[in-house]
């Protein structure tokens, strides 16, 4: 059986160690207390300072980027350190803002790491929508990643990307045996924009954890922001309540967590 170590940084940044490759998502490093704009009339206030700091995840092999043009998903601070990475692997439109060593990718479109022992690590894009239905045009591309090797037993690794239920998701379940799932949570919502949600919600996480039949739910992105409105306590609760806590999986920032998937 192969392992998975995650050390979660804060927000949706965490490092992933796997097949002998350092995976690092969504890169956020400012500092906490800054106010961000989204567009539209949407801005949040970041919360919480990172864990730690790029100079002490380097060396990262890749990127994974579910979208660029967020800040709460890649602050000033993480595009900084993208040129050191040695892919940034990305939605096709990030990949033409970025440019450089970024490799654009669309949904259910693949590319191959190879380990350093010669494993190879597939990556697959999968389809997000962040936020209510037609607002693509207006929040933009996001992408989740599949992760697939050599060694797996209990299924592929799905990194949600942002994203609320809709008929992509199920989709997933489809094409692929997912074990793991790094959940993007917070049920993100905005005053301007009232009822709205843009990313899954507890509720769309159980629905993951049982449809999907899940071995193991981690959650991230669910804290250190002012436009998260479920919080660990919250989530907790609902997982209780729906008897699938003993599959998810709970990291502090900063700390590793190894998993054997």
């Amino acid at each position: 059986m192969s392992a998975l170590a995650i050390t979660y940084v804060g927000g949706p940044t965490a490092l992933l160690e796997v097949a002998g490759l350092r995976l690092l998502t969504d890169p956020t490093f400012d500092r906490a207390g800054r106010r961000y704009h989204f567009g539209w009339g949407t801005s949040s206030r970041k919360l919480q300072d990172p864990a730690l700091t790029p100079a002490e995840l380097a060396p990262v092999d890749a990127v994974l980027l579910s979208h660029d043009h967020h800040d709460d998903n890649l602050d000033d601070a993480g595009r900084e350190m993208l040129p050191s990475a040695g892919t940034v692997i990305t939605t096709p439109a990030g990949n033409r803002r970025l440019g450089g060593n970024s490799l654009g990718l669309a949904p259910w479109s693949s590319t191959t790491l190879q380990g350093p022992d010669g494993t190879e690590l597939r990556i697959t894009a999968t389809p997000c929508r962040h936020g209510p239905p037609l607002t693509r045009p207006l929040v933009g591309e996001v992408i989740g990643f599949v992760l697939e090797w050599e060694g797996q037993r209990d299924g592929a690794v799905w990194i949600t990307g942002d994203t609320v239920w809709f008929s992509g998701i199920p989709e997933v379940a489809e094409r692929f045996d997912i074990g793991t799932a790094i959940v993007h949570l917070g049920d993100v919502g905005f005053p301007v924009t009232g009822p709205c949600r843009y990313t899954m919600n507890a509720a769309e996480a159980i629905r993951v954890a049982r449809d999907f039949e899940l071995k193991t739910l981690v959650p991230i992105h669910y804290e250190g922001w002012k436009h998260l409105r479920q919080g660990r306590a919250e989530l907790e609760s609902a997982f209780r309540e729906a008897g699938i806590e003993d599959r998810v999986r709970w990291q502090p920032t900063g700390k590793s967590l190894t998993l054997e998937v």
